[in-house]
């Protein structure tokens, strides 16, 4: 018996080892493998992939395992799950900043609008330890919190913890016993592993100016960053937004605090330009500020916190007609608005413009974060539909944002907020190689929000896949039950 002869051995592509054979006989050649190509436990295949951090825009094979990106490449790969995204985006998953609703129901709309971590950092919670634990194993996303002003300011004054104050914690300045108290239980919440220090000061307009500086050298000591809602709103004197962003960043430049000022636009109002202007000033002499901003003309709050005190009209240039009660959908009268006011509940208030929007989401200044919530399918369309309506009315239909520019906002800029304090996120928002595998793929010419004020509860289109730690929670465009890949966002402890 004639045996074939091998001329070469070759290594290909670092995996498989071939001999090239000549049969007895013949001039044919042939390659058997030695060495079986490496299987990943998912690989993405033919997909447009995006990475803002290196610029890479191009047609790319992923292969992940382990839940980390393994390879990015041109070359063929193979896999347990082979997702075909030719035609499709291959992203980061995106990233808010601002996300209230940190339940289920939540987690769902949140991730069929391609979002793979949601952190609640502007309200935050009073008790980090007992936050995450509800959490664990349970959620189909990443999740993680702040230690929330609000809720210390509560605790010291011994009001019942609720979202937002309502009691003693929402009408009167606090006294240095108090402050103290405040100072200790936020200080004890960085020490827990807590993400950021969150601030909603105009729900507590009489905390003096002291108070917030002495909660903001907490936070500089931890190199947390402190994600605020601003004191005021709107153009009105002395009590303006820009103001209130004055406070703020001055509070970051006399304590070294990093600041975050929380949906630009819809404090601003008008004046958002101003503020703009203010924070990219800001950012030229070194100050450590961002900020963010979302893509709707109406905000959303309780109406029974302190921004409806007496003269909410004139802050916001808006009138009863222009508040929407989210439970059913009606416009306001003054009857409507004294009667909920009596209650609580949620009220959309229409305060901005197209234009007024769409120029924050065009600013290299901001990032997307949605402020979201849903409460049994009640609130606001932007719980669901806040990054698809980016890209499907701003940057396909209205051109405003380059596919690249809108993607950098949802993915690079919030993960690189956060990653001085909590080093897990320098693997979020990029596609690299040994980054996390989380991954929004989705059809660039289909996607879209479909939530309204109306029907706020209604799932996005066009997002495709969403992997989480590099387990697949959307597949196909639907949902997939029974997996739990979110994990925890915490600072060392």
């Amino acid at each position: 018996m004639t045996r074939p002869r091998c001329l070469t051995t070759s290594l290909v592509a670092g995996s498989v080892i071939c001999c090239l054979l000549l049969a007895p006989h013949s001039s044919s050649f042939f390659v058997i493998p030695t060495q079986a190509r490496e299987v990943y436990d998912v690989v993405v295949l033919n997909g447009r992939v995006i990475d803002p951090e290196s610029k890479l825009d191009a047609v790319r094979n992923i292969g992940i395992s382990r839940g980390r990106i393994e390879v990015i490449t041109s070359r063929p790969l193979s896999g347990r799950f082979v997702i075909n995204a030719q035609g499709l985006v291959v992203s980061p998953g995106f990233i808010d900043l601002h996300q209230h609703g940190q339940n289920e129901e939540n987690y769902r709309f949140k991730v069929m609008d391609g979002v793979t971590m949601a952190l609640e950092l502007e309200v935050g919670t009073g008790d980090i330890d007992s936050w995450y634990a509800e959490r664990e194993g349970k959620t189909l996303i990443n999740y993680g919190v702040s230690i929330g002003h609000l809720a210390a300011r509560m605790a010291a004054m011994h009001d019942p913890i609720s979202f937002l104050p309502t009691g003693e914690a929402a009408r009167r300045a606090a006294t240095d016993l108090e402050i103290a108290e405040m100072k200790r239980r936020i200080e004890h919440g960085l020490r827990r592993g807590a993400v950021a220090v969150g601030f909603g000061i105009q729900y507590t307009p009489a905390a003096s100016h002291w108070e917030i500086l002495e909660m903001f050298r907490v936070a500089a000591q931890f190199g947390a960053s402190c994600h605020v809602h601003m004191r005021n709103a709107g153009l009105k004197e002395p009590a303006s937004s820009i103001q209130a962003l004055e406070e703020v960043i001055a509070a970051a430049a006399v304590t070294g605090a990093p600041l975050h000022v929380v949906h630009i636009q819809s404090t601003g109002g008008r004046a958002t330009p101003n503020l703009l202007q203010m924070i990219g000033e800001a950012k030229s002499r070194k100050i450590d500020v961002t900020t963010e901003c979302y893509p709707y003309i109406a905000g959303m709050t309780e109406i029974k916190s302190a921004i409806f005190n007496e003269g909410w009209q004139e802050v916001f240039g808006i009138d009863y007609k222009d508040l929407q009660w989210a439970a059913t959908g009606e416009r306001l009268t003054k009857d409507s608005f004294e009667q909920y006011r009596k209650t609580g509940g949620y009220v959309a208030v229409f305060s901005m413009t197209e234009e007024i929007v769409e120029g924050a989401l065009k600013s290299p200044l901001t990032m997307i974060a949605s402020d979201g919530i849903l409460d049994n399918g009640k609130g606001h369309p932007r719980t669901a539909g806040t990054y698809t309506r980016v890209l499907g009315k701003y940057v396909r239909q209205q051109r405003a944002l380059t596919l690249m520019e809108a993607l950098r906002k949802m993915t690079l800029m919030p993960a690189q907020r956060l990653e001085r304090r909590v080093p897990m996120m320098r693997n979020k928002g990029r596609i690299q190689v040994g980054g996390d595998a989380d991954l929004t793929v989705f059809d660039p010419d289909g996607v879209i929000d479909r939530s309204t004020y109306q029907e706020p509860a209604k799932y996005a289109e066009g997002i495709k896949y969403v992997l989480v730690n590099g387990v697949v929670v959307v597949k196909g465009g639907e949902l997939q039950a029974g997996v739990y890949p979110g994990r925890p966002v915490r600072a060392s402890f």
